[in-house]
């Protein structure tokens, strides 16, 4: 991935914070047909440190289960807040017209060797883990206990564990640092006034990203 300087994310708790966030996850392996996606929420267990280990489920009938190969290396990508920007938001389009659209994004690439876990007591605490980190927010949160047990038992049958420690995180925040100040204030009241459902988490990203790098 191109990170330019300006863009580059190295904190560990703020890439993991975003892995937390938005934790579907594009899973791109080495098949017998070349490069494959799949698209797998993981949950983030932060140890062995400092990069931690991705943890998840597949079908027993996805391929991916086939492909698996120890020692190769596999590549987790998450997609933080995205947004368009237009030049119609940036102050110095007024005085110069030199300004042209661009698109905002964090996102984070994650490297390691994924390993099969065919194991119910490991299959069933992450199946527990994941379903309590996404349910969190949730003023009635679904457990996997009020299932009936026989189907929680068929459902365990037909999947397998993939688990990933992290050798590798990449994090690229591309959020207006590039932009001189007055285009920075100007884009977050843009995002605000569009009123589109992603639009906060770009101004906050905005925000935190300009603060930082300068």
């Amino acid at each position: 991935m191109y990170i330019p300087k300006q863009f580059e994310e190295s904190r560990v708790e703020v890439m993991h914070e975003l892995i937390h966030a938005y934790p579907l996850a594009t899973l791109i392996t080495h098949s017998s047909d070349g490069l494959n996606a799949n698209h797998i929420p993981l949950y983030l267990s932060e140890s062995p440190a400092p990069s931690g280990t991705l943890q998840g489920h597949i079908a027993r009938a996805n391929p991916l289960l086939g492909e698996i190969a120890e020692g190769i290396e596999a590549l987790a990508i998450f997609h933080g807040p995205d947004s368009y920007i237009t030049p119609s938001w940036y102050t110095t389009k007024k005085e110069t017209g030199k300004v042209v659209p661009t698109w905002n994004y964090a996102v984070v690439h994650a490297y390691g060797v994924l390993r099969i876990v065919d194991n119910a007591s490991w299959l069933r605490a992450q199946l527990n883990a994941l379903t309590d980190h996404n349910e969190a927010s949730f003023p009635e949160r679904w457990a996997v206990s009020d299932a009936p047990p026989d189907y929680i038992e068929k459902i365990m049958a037909a999947i397998v564990g993939v688990e990933m420690v992290i050798t590798k995180l990449l994090g690229k925040w591309k959020v207006s640092q590039n932009q001189p100040t007055q285009n920075q204030a100007s884009v977050i009241s843009g995002l605000r006034a569009s009123g589109l459902p992603e639009s906060e988490a770009m101004v906050a990203l905005v925000e935190s990203g300009t603060k930082n790098a300068r």
